[in-house]
């Protein structure tokens, strides 16, 4: 069974509620009932089992019978930072990358990506991305929900990075493979810079290094971007995670 997001308000002491889409699909498709058992999470590493007390199509009261911290999260602290692609690449990428087990996602805007929308569109956008996360979690069993910044500039994005263990770009004309990736204890905490259609230009590769970034190759074909973003997360969870 999935596990179910229960947010803050919904808790109290041993007593927790559900409502809205999620009640529902636990009435109307899983048809549980009183008595059963349903596992939750409150998207910061906490996990319970909750029994249910009451069951209708809109609200299910439940009873908190066990509580402890997630077995199903990485230790490695991972923030990967896209440049902004199209609507669907961009929704695609946070879906694979929550289930990955990143802690945070930031979009960014530099010389080679999309133009920038408007506002109004840019927080229609953001909100999609926060709902895609909800879903992802509950499908891969995670307890933490992603963090999703306000998309930044490019030396708004640099100048995150201060503190970072290890600072990661990919880049198509680095001739640094993955093998030469120092190792790391496995909590450390990692960012990683994915560049657009096109890739980083020269002079964005310069400054990245100058804020300690080292540029690495995913290899000797040229991925799209999306791909790119979820291989290099992959092989880093491989590398350094627990993967």
């Amino acid at each position: 069974m999935q596990k179910f997001l229960i947010s803050e308000e919904c808790l109290d002491n041993n007593k927790a509620v559900i409502k809205g889409q999620d009640a529902k699909h636990i009435y109307k498709v899983l048809r549980l009932k009183i008595g059963d058992h349903i596992p939750l999470t409150d998207g910061k590493g906490m996990d319970y089992e909750g029994k249910i007390l009451t069951i209708a199509p809109d609200l299910i009261q439940l009873n908190l019978t066990k509580g402890h911290h997630s077995k199903t999260e990485s230790s490695l602290h991972i923030t990967v930072c896209c440049a902004m692609l199209k609507d669907k690449k961009m929704d695609m990428v946070i879906k694979h990358l929550t289930q990955l087990g990143i802690v945070e996602w930031v979009p960014f805007f530099c010389e080679r990506s999309i133009p920038t929308p408007d506002s109004k569109r840019l927080l229609k956008r953001t909100e999609r991305w926060d709902t895609i996360v909800k879903e992802s979690i509950k499908q891969c069993q995670r307890s933490r929900l992603v963090s999703i910044c306000t998309p930044k500039n490019f030396q708004e994005l640099l100048d995150l990075s201060d503190n970072f263990h290890q600072k990661i770009a990919f880049w198509e004309k680095s001739s640094h493979p993955l093998t030469q990736l120092p190792p790391a204890p496995s909590d450390s905490r990692v960012i990683i810079l994915i560049g657009p259609e096109g890739g980083f230009t020269d002079e964005e590769i310069s400054l990245a290094q100058a804020k300690g970034f080292e540029a690495y190759t995913l290899g000797p074909r040229v991925m799209r971007a999306e791909t790119a973003a979820i291989c290099a997360t992959s092989l880093i969870q491989h590398l350094l995670g627990d993967i």
